[in-house]
């Protein structure tokens, strides 16, 4: 907390939020430097399960919080955490950790539900990927919006078999002896 002054002089710029500012294993530390900052904390490393958001809730370490769903355990885990923030008024925002268009459906899909009140960090299937594994790739609007699929049913994707083949550099199967 050396540099608390630094941090409480950003509060002059008006901030959305400042980010994981210190240790990520560090949660009081963050409740302490919370209590002196106007602009809000968002943790995102410190919180890789519900008990670790439960925690982040009860210390008051933070007030957003960005949900990996590949870092906090999956969906199950991100629909958990998503509804303890919001029964907490915490809101939350999904971030990206490079999925291919699989993964991406689903931060999609998670980043639609009522508590995600900040932007996401998603994008098209081509800022990271020449050619996604799914049909349709994924598009961003000129208002930048990732539009999410409603007309299809699943993921509202399809998995682009042919291109995973073209990408499978080995393949072992597992079965019974």
């Amino acid at each position: 907390l050396d540099d608390t002054a630094r941090l409480e002089r950003l509060d002059e710029l008006g901030l959305l939020m400042i980010e994981q500012p210190l240790d990520h294993r560090d949660l009081l530390r963050h409740a302490r430097l919370q209590e002196r900052l106007a602009t809000p904390l968002c943790l995102d490393e410190s919180v890789d399960c519900v008990d670790r958001a439960e925690d982040m809730i009860a210390l008051k370490s933070g007030r957003i919080l960005n949900i990996k769903a590949g870092r906090v355990g999956g969906f199950t885990a991100s629909l958990a955490i998503h509804d303890r923030c919001r029964e907490a008024g915490v809101p939350v925002w999904c971030g990206g950790m490079l999925e291919s268009g699989v993964g991406r459906a689903y931060n999609v899909a998670l980043a639609s539900l009522d508590n995600f009140r900040i932007p996401g960090d998603l994008s098209p299937s081509r800022r990271y990927w020449e050619r996604d594994i799914v049909e349709p790739q994924w598009t961003m609007s000129s208002d930048g919006l990732v539009r999410v699929p409603r007309r299809k049913p699943g993921m509202g994707v399809t998995v682009d078999r042919d291109r995973v083949e073209d990408l499978m550099v080995w393949r072992d199967r597992v079965g019974a002896s």
